[in-house]
């Protein structure tokens, strides 16, 4: 993604993996790091009208100071019907809208179609092996944001018990952190 931010180019992308694993922060922080004018398609919302208005936006250069458009579409697996088959063609050579980038993030892909899946490039997202790199965001999160001479939690305990959901150890620490 580092080599994405740095030279983009026209791309669609399928981030998969479990609730929790940094899916949708990756694409926003690829955003960011473009920089990309950023069009957000949350949950529930990408149907044909929706999928119609933002690629007509990306018709157009970039608002300023921005190099491309990103387009996330958050839990593609959601997408109507009749979005999945317009975008078939958007995202094909024929008709993809310039300067711009696809970003569809999803836990599951069975709910796609084979057709759509081969136009995307597909980065697995893991939460194995991370629980280590968690209990360390979850120390920095602590000494950040206390000041409480009260002991600090077990980080790793929280970790394990949020199944290495990094969301949901955050969110863990939060409650900590307002009881501390």
């Amino acid at each position: 993604m580092a080599r994405l931010a740095a030279q983009p180019f026209q791309s669609a992308w399928l981030f998969i993996g479990p609730s929790g694993t940094g899916k949708t922060t990756m694409a926003l922080t690829l955003a960011e790091a473009i920089p990309a004018e950023l069009h957000h398609i949350p949950s529930q919302e990408c149907n044909l009208e929706n999928i119609e208005r933002v690629r007509r936006i990306c018709q157009y250069v970039p608002m300023a100071g921005k190099r491309f458009h990103l387009i996330l579409v958050d839990e593609a697996d959601r997408m109507t019907d009749a979005a999945q088959v317009s975008l078939l063609s958007k995202l094909d050579s024929t008709n993809f809208p310039p300067n711009t980038i696809f970003v569809f993030t999803c836990n599951d892909s069975t709910r796609l179609e084979p057709r759509f899946l081969s136009r995307l490039s597909v980065l697995e997202f893991s939460s194995y092996g991370i629980a280590k790199e968690t209990a360390e965001l979850l120390a920095k999160v602590w000494d950040a944001e206390t000041d409480s001479p009260v002991e600090r939690p077990n980080f790793v305990r929280i970790v394990k018990e949020s199944n290495n959901n990094v969301r949901e150890a955050l969110n863990r620490l939060q409650v900590e952190i307002m009881m501390a």
